[in-house]
């Protein structure tokens, strides 16, 4: 547990660190995200942004889990 809560600390560390450059990615503005702009309302659902994470989050944790 000591080493999970680590290893996800040094992640998280490097993540807030790189954030300046994450951002400049096209992540978040990928076709299939929804985005609806009105006069007084704006909505916006990460659609395909989040299931690309999620399937390269889920390959990340299977080969992880394989060693």
């Amino acid at each position: 547990m000591q080493q999970l809560l680590i290893i996800l600390g040094i992640i998280l560390l490097i993540l807030g660190v790189a954030w300046p450059l994450l951002s400049k990615l096209p992540f978040g503005r990928l076709p299939g995200d929804i985005y609806i702009e009105k006069e007084n309302f704006t909505f916006y659902f990460p659609l395909t942004t989040g299931i690309l994470i999620s399937i390269v989050l889920s390959l990340l944790l299977w080969l992880w889990m394989r060693k």
